[in-house]
């Protein structure tokens, strides 16, 4: 084999090595184990990284019932209420659903009728573009915004190995302030985008497993938690 050869090889070895780092680091996300109970029982954490409360009769490895979830997350918020009487907390803003007859959706956002609508578009994105263009505009992105509040609010879409969704503490995306990101999150220990801080949250609280960049999830869940703040001026590095 030629020096140039070796060279060579060596290099592309480095590049692939290199991909594959990058590629782990955009799905790592620092776990923050909680502290164990003396009874066995699944302990579950706040996003704040150290408010914590059990889930009585439910051991590590077994999966609690929605009921019981529901409850450990209301533990939760009122004990952090308490522990922070003091502190900025907004209401839910409840985002408009699409209406439902019957289990089937009605049409879509802007009037469409319900199903394909044919081109995307008929006239340039910077250019001439009709009314028609825009509705169905529209509609696309309120169906995004509506796949992310689905996944919002289903802990099995998560991927919550404990019947935690998100919706249980932060109800209609309230107080996860989209508008202050990127900002230096404690508990991760760096400046953070919102997407680091939902699959914090999806790895810790809700127990499951990070989401990479390119999954559908996670940017349907950024989708829907910015259109919650919709109108909020941007303040990133906030606190």
């Amino acid at each position: 084999m030629t020096l140039r050869r070796t060279l060579i090889l060596l290099v592309l070895s480095s590049l692939g090595a290199g991909a594959v780092v990058l590629a782990q680091s955009r799905v790592h996300v620092d776990r923050h184990p909680s502290p164990p109970s003396p009874g066995g029982n699944v302990v579950v954490a706040l996003c704040d990284g150290e408010t914590t409360a059990e889930i009585p009769g439910v051991k590590e490895g077994e999966t609690p019932t929605p009921a019981q979830a529901r409850d450990v997350a209301d533990r939760l918020m009122a004990a952090w209420r308490e522990k922070n009487p003091t502190a900025r907390w907004e209401e839910p803003v409840r985002l408009a659903a699409a209406e439902q007859v019957g289990g089937t959706v009605q049409g879509e956002a802007g009037g469409l009728p319900a199903g394909p609508q044919g081109p995307v578009q008929e006239g340039h994105t910077y250019g001439a573009f009709s009314e028609r263009d825009q509705r169905i505009w529209a509609a696309e992105t309120d169906k995004f915004v509506q796949e992310g509040r689905r996944v919002f609010h289903d802990s099995k879409a998560l991927g919550s190995t404990i019947a935690v969704s998100c919706d249980m503490c932060h109800p209609d995306g309230a107080n996860t302030h989209p508008e202050t990101y990127p900002k230096f999150q404690v508990q991760l220990g760096r400046v953070a985008l919102l997407r680091d801080m939902i699959n914090w949250c999806i790895q810790n609280p809700t127990r499951g497993k990070p989401l990479v960049d390119d999954d559908p999830r996670l940017k349907a869940l950024e989708a829907y938690i910015l259109a919650q703040r919709k109108g909020t001026p941007l303040e990133y590095g906030k606190h």
